[in-house]
């Protein structure tokens, strides 16, 4: 755990220069782009390994003087059909590198909680739909990075991909059953709504804002995100880099985001 003065730490800006030079010698440097590439790695129910690089940073809440940074390491690893289970499954983790403010002063820096998902590939034609368990670990190393409770759950997909466009929706539900006993209870619901829109040589514009929901307490947040991005392919590998500002429309209760800059770079591959 690391304390220090401010948030925009060194994974965001190193997130955004990547991104940035990636995109502006995309076209020169790597193969032509399709929309293809775009959807393939937009899409969570694309059945192949990738490691995305993710971060949010928030400059603002509501109702407080504070900053936030959210640095996500994402790999994914699909698993076909088997004797036991006859549909593909796509296991995904989140781990977490989070800055939040330190209640004595200044900002504290460290692993969050991880989060781990299984989705079952229930269909994979013009709509695919996917659904399965999740579970999250108390594992931040520092009380204001994480809850202090194991909580476990259901997530759910629903995509539509067509060369124009990737539309759809991912949910996920979870209770707290175990952990540190002077913690509260945690229940929570996000649904991320995403429109992606394909233009020619790998380029899009996308909103992907994470509703949140604390059904505990009651208090939620609404970001809509308007960005763009762009995916090429470099021999068996697409990458995908993008920028999208999100900014919460409504909101309810203190130390919500308020505006939040959402950047990151996917590597899918394989397929």
């Amino acid at each position: 755990m690391k304390r220090h003065n401010s948030p925009l730490d060194f994974t965001f800006c190193l997130t955004l220069i990547i991104g940035g030079l990636l995109i502006l010698h995309a076209n020169r440097t790597y193969a032509q782009s399709t929309a293809e590439d775009a959807n393939k790695s937009n899409n969570p129910l694309n059945p192949a390994a990738s490691l995305n690089i993710q971060n949010y940073y928030t400059p603002s809440v509501f109702g407080a003087s504070a900053q936030t940074n959210d640095f996500l390491l994402r790999p994914t690893v699909p698993v076909g059909p088997n004797g036991v289970i006859g549909v593909p499954e796509i296991f995904r983790a989140t781990v977490p590198i989070s800055t939040r403010p330190d209640p004595s002063g200044g900002y504290n820096t460290g692993i969050g909680d991880i989060n781990l998902f299984d989705i079952f590939l229930l269909s994979q034609g013009d709509m695919q739909l996917g659904v399965g368990p999740l579970v999250t670990m108390p594992s931040a190393t520092d009380p204001s990075l994480g809850t202090g409770k194991w909580q476990a759950g259901l997530a759910a997909v629903a995509v539509s991909a067509t060369k124009a466009r990737l539309l759809g929706a991912l949910i996920q539900w979870q209770h707290s059953f175990a952990g540190q006993s002077g913690r509260p209870t945690v229940q929570s619901l996000t649904a991320q709504p995403f429109g992606i829109f394909n233009f020619a040589d790998g380029w899009y514009v996308r909103s992907t804002g994470i509703w949140t929901f604390d059904l505990q307490h009651g208090t939620y947040y609404i970001p809509v995100g308007l960005g763009g991005g762009k995916a090429w392919k470099y021999e068996s590998v697409i990458y995908n880099a993008f920028i999208e500002p999100q900014y919460s429309v409504a909101h309810s209760g203190k130390g919500m985001p308020q505006f939040t800059i959402f950047a990151g770079l996917n590597m899918t591959f394989g397929k």
